[in-house]
């Protein structure tokens, strides 16, 4: 989706009157606010999310992490899938995004946090929680500030208990040069049923 100066405008100055309420408006809104953090303004499509969920072990997960939630396109579906006793622990630097989530969504097993995913570790053990099973990411690693990417990989790599993996979709391939010095194996997929189309990696930690 590409505006023009005008429309753009026009579109931030409803966002900060508080118009529209709905997943996509908030998703469009999450994007003017802050677009390096936003991958697309288009939600991921139910079959990107079901190929790149496929690999999980849902029984043994206990502690799913999800980078950038958005308007918890990822965030439903990771519940439907998560056992009764887990924890899905979403974090995202977009606090209108946190608050929408938290009144969007009413499960005990969620804890919505605004903050950064290099900081994954600390927040985790805010919660008294010390390794993930599984993260997913969203957030475009491109076009993150300087340092930020390669510090998130490690940080993920860190975080994940043996056997666990970082599951990344991106709109561009050039995400695998941040993760790959965490990550002994890599596997990679494609998902043309997306807008845009969607590269995906399993980054597993042995």
């Amino acid at each position: 989706m590409t505006f023009t100066g005008e429309q753009a405008q026009r579109s931030r100055a409803f966002a900060r009157r508080g118009g529209g309420g709905g997943p996509l408006w908030q998703f469009l809104r999450g994007f003017l606010k802050h677009p390096v953090m936003v991958g697309s303004v288009i939600p991921s499509s139910k079959v990107l999310i079901d190929k790149m969920l496929a690999p999980v072990d849902w029984a043994n997960c206990k502690l799913f992490v999800e980078y950038g939630p958005g308007v918890g396109t990822f965030t439903q579906e990771v519940l439907n899938r998560l056992a009764p006793d887990a924890i899905l622990l979403t974090i995202d630097t977009n606090s209108d995004f946190t608050t929408y989530l938290s009144r969007k969504i009413r499960d005990s097993r969620l804890r919505a946090v605004t903050g950064s995913a290099a900081d994954v570790r600390t927040i985790m053990a805010d919660f008294g929680l010390t390794e993930a099973d599984y993260i997913l990411s969203g957030l475009p690693f491109s076009t993150l500030p300087p340092g930020i990417g390669p510090k998130i990989a490690e940080e993920t790599a860190e975080a994940l208990r043996p056997g666990g993996a970082f599951l990344v979709y991106q709109f561009s391939p050039k995400v695998r040069q941040f993760i790959a010095p965490y990550f002994d194996r890599i596997d990679r997929g494609f998902e043309w049923v997306n807008i845009p189309p969607a590269t995906l990696f399993w980054a597993w930690k042995d």
